[in-house]
């Protein structure tokens, strides 16, 4: 069911929710940068939570490829976790709703839904950030200087997009001064709910990702998986993530 909401700026973020008949939990789902909530990541690890019983919401949010409203390049780390914010803030007012849930999300989805654990660790139940942004200051070291340099004397970054080769994305160098704001690491012992780390072994991130794992003090698990980029579109990996993930929810469940 897609449903249209407005987030605080007035604009409309388009949700798609997978109502479970027999709904044991909820679970929120959330894209990374120039992502949707169709992609066929994001598609897997909803299933993962589907398949056990849990309500799903997925979302497009502001400023990326989705949906919703705004654009690309206005897309930063702040608006995403503002969106998270608002999608939850509905939440709170359908029948639908439970606490604690989980929250699952990738890349730049993936700092924001801990970001938002670590600010109500009392709403969340487990956290999956995949292939998760760490901290702007790490996303920045995982970055050559010849690029840093360029994009800075131009304002501008231009890049391929991994899951549609016929979309170039470009964003302005205010898009990495905001995300030098923020920091996962801080504020980690927050994160005293069951934690979930998953990074394919030829991401620029897998670093990043064993450091905040090797900092997370409550109970966790880490899973490289072999061969895999960044974004996740080999069949055989999203096959082997989605087994992990049904495990873990099983788990934790």
């Amino acid at each position: 069911m897609k449903i249209s909401i407005k987030n605080r700026k007035g604009q409309n973020i388009v949700v798609l929710l997978e109502l479970n008949d027999k709904q044991k939990g909820l679970a929120f789902v959330m894209h990374g940068l120039s992502g949707y909530k169709e992609q066929n990541h994001i598609q897997v690890f909803s299933e993962a939570f589907f398949e056990n019983g849990y309500t799903v919401v997925r979302f497009d949010t502001t400023n990326t490829f989705g949906e919703s409203d705004g654009k690309y390049e206005d897309a930063t780390i702040t608006n995403y976790y503002e969106d998270l914010e608002d999608v939850i803030s509905w939440s709170k007012e359908q029948k639908w709703y439970q606490e604690p849930f989980i929250l699952a999300g990738h890349s730049l989805g993936g700092i924001c839904t801990a970001l938002y654990a670590e600010k109500f660790p009392e709403s969340v139940k487990a956290l999956a950030p995949i292939s998760t942004t760490v901290s702007g200051k790490l996303s920045l070291k995982q970055r050559a200087k010849e690029e840093i340099e360029n994009w800075k004397k131009t304002g501008w970054q231009s890049r391929k997009s991994t899951t549609r080769p016929d979309l170039i994305t470009k964003l302005p160098w205010s898009h990495m001064e905001d995300k030098l704001k923020y920091d996962l690491i801080p504020e980690i012992e927050k994160l005293t709910m069951p934690v979930i780390i998953i990074v394919g072994d030829n991401d620029k991130a897998m670093e990043a990702n064993k450091y905040l794992y090797n900092n997370l003090i409550g109970e966790k698990e880490m899973y490289i998986i072999k061969d895999a980029p960044h974004t996740f579109v080999d069949k055989n990996h999203l096959d082997e993530i989605k087994k992990i993930l049904k495990g873990w929810v099983k788990k934790i469940s």
